[in-house]
């Protein structure tokens, strides 16, 4: 199996709808798109990336997000290195439709309350609904390390629920150690490194912004 030396997981840079929640009322969420900033923000990750892949060959699967596709875009990588796919596992947790919101700030306040992990918005998807679905992807990628030829690299390039989640699945997290974790920032990315003994470890924490608060032993 040709398992990757790194995957690495990349949030999306700032959309106008990171800095005007009205914009749900008019727009659906697939189609906002960066702002300048977002597209500066994107810009400076893909420099590091360039530097961490050097003249390796990666595979990248993007969100099917306008936002996502400009921030990979962004990045400038060597298309004669690149494997794109989009992957709609890797979109955005569903809110609903066209979104009021009030209603969606009132919908957030009962999250917080009730658990980001357990709580399913009206119209659209609890945390653990994305779970589900970032687990299935995981076990799609996993099979494509039994290609001989897989590349040494896999980029990932999503939101911030489904990075967290898919380290949660990776590294088998409890829901209370995942409760615990904040989102990243706006083309903050995170690597999972394959060690000398064969494990893979992320290069830095997500930032915590409280003590898990585990139900049992799995804590």
């Amino acid at each position: 199996m040709a398992r990757p030396r790194r995957i690495v997981l990349v949030r999306h840079g700032e959309s106008t709808g990171n800095v005007d929640d009205t914009v749900y009322e008019r727009e659906p969420d697939h189609s906002l798109a960066l702002t300048d900033q977002g597209w500066r923000q994107a810009e400076e990750t893909g420099k590091r990336l360039r530097e961490v892949f050097g003249r390796e060959r990666l595979s990248v699967y993007v969100s099917p997000y306008r936002r996502t596709h400009e921030t990979f875009r962004a990045f400038h990588l060597d298309p004669d290195l690149v494997r794109v796919r989009e992957e709609p596992r890797l979109r955005e947790q569903d809110w609903g439709n066209w979104q009021d919101r009030d209603d969606v700030r009132l919908q957030k306040a009962y999250r917080d309350a009730y658990g980001h992990f357990f709580y399913r918005f009206a119209q659209g998807e609890s945390g653990a609904d994305v779970y589900d679905r970032v687990g299935g992807f995981l076990e799609s990628l996993y099979r494509s390390f039994e290609a001989p030829d897989h590349p040494p690299n896999v980029l990932l390039v999503t939101h911030g629920l489904a990075m967290r989640l898919f380290c949660m699945r990776w590294f088998h997290w409890t829901v209370a150690e995942f409760e615990s974790l904040s989102n990243p920032g706006n083309a903050e990315m995170r690597m999972l490194v394959l060690g000398d003994d064969g494990r893979y470890a992320l290069d830095r924490p997500f930032d915590s912004w409280r003590d898990p608060e585990p139900y049992g032993i799995t804590g």
